[in-house]
C-alpha cells in the first residue's frame, strides 16, 4: 500500500522551543519522520514523504515537495491516484474497485508496525479507515472512496466522518493509543519515554531527557 508521509520543514515543531532549540527541534523533527517510515515499511507499506521544503536526508523512500497547505497538498496527492487509476484499482490490494491510500503523519512518535497493520486492514475492507488523534485531529487514515477529500482545519476528525458521509462511503475508525498520540507539547515527550520505542526515543535519550516523576506528576527533566 502507497502511504504518504506529510512532513513540515518550515520551523518544525515550535511548541517545542521551550525544551528544545531550533537545530534540536529540526534533529527530533527528522528523528519522529524516520521512525514512522521504519514502522511503515515493517508494516509492509511503501513510504513516500509530502514535504514542504527539501529534506536534508537520506530517507530511502521518494520525497516530493510541496509548498502548499497541508489539506491542499493532500488532496492534489488524491486527485492525481484517482485520476491515474479513473478511480478503478487493479485487483492486487483490495480485490475489484479503488486501490486505497494511506497517509499517516509524520510526528507519531509511538507508532509501531502492529498499529499500522491493523489500520491498514481496515482500509482494505471499507472506504475510509480513520484514526483519530487526541483532540479531535486526524492523524492517520486510508481512503479508496473515490471522491473523499480531506480538510485538516479544526476537529478534522469530525469533518473526515462528514465528508465521508457526504460522498457515500462506509467508514471505520481505529482507536489506537499508539496512532492517536502526536508529539506537538513538551509534555508529549513523556508519553515518548514511556511507550516509545526507535529512533524518535532513543534521540530523546541520547540528548539527555529522563522521565522525572516529581510532585506525584510524570513529566521530562534534561541533564
Amino acid at each position: 500500500m502507497e502511504v504518504i508521509v506529510p512532513f513540515s520543514t518550515d520551523r518544525p515543531k515550535s511548541r517545542l522551543s521551550a525544551v528544545l532549540d531550533p537545530d534540536e527541534r529540526a534533529a527530533f523533527a527528522r528523528a519522529m519522520l524516520r521512525h514512522v517510515l521504519d514502522a511503515i515499511r515493517a508494516a509492509g507499506g511503501e513510504p513516500r514523504v509530502l514535504a514542504t521544503g527539501p529534506v536534508d536526508a537520506d530517507l530511502a523512500c521518494p520525497v516530493e515537495v510541496d509548498e502548499r497547505p497541508l489539506t491542499d497538498a493532500v488532496n492534489e496527492v488524491l486527485d492525481a491516484r484517482r485520476g491515474d487509476d479513473g478511480g478503478e484499482g487493479d485487483a492486487g490490494d483490495r480485490g475489484e474497485g479503488p486501490v486505497p491510500v494511506a497517509v499517516v503523519m509524520a510526528d507519531l512518535a509511538l507508532a509501531t508496525p502492529e498499529a499500522l497493520r491493523e489500520l491498514f486492514a481496515a482500509g482494505r475492507e471499507t472506504d475510509v479507515a480513520v484514526a483519530p488523534g487526541r483532540g479531535g485531529g486526524t492523524n492517520a487514515f486510508v481512503a479508496s472512496h473515490p471522491e473523499f477529500r480531506v480538510d485538516y482545519h479544526g476537529a478534522s476528525y469530525l469533518d473526515h466522518r462528514r465528508i465521508a458521509a457526504k460522498v457515500g462511503a462506509s467508514v471505520a475508525v481505529v482507536d489506537s493509543h499508539r496512532l492517536a498520540t502526536d508529539v506537538d507539547e513538551p509534555a508529549d515527550l513523556a508519553e515518548v519515554l514511556i511507550h516509545g520505542e526507535g529512533r524518535a526515543a532513543s534521540w530523546l535519550r541520547e540528548t539527555g531527557f529522563a522521565l522525572d516523576a516529581a510532585d506525584g506528576r510524570v513529566g521530562v527533566e534534561r541533564e
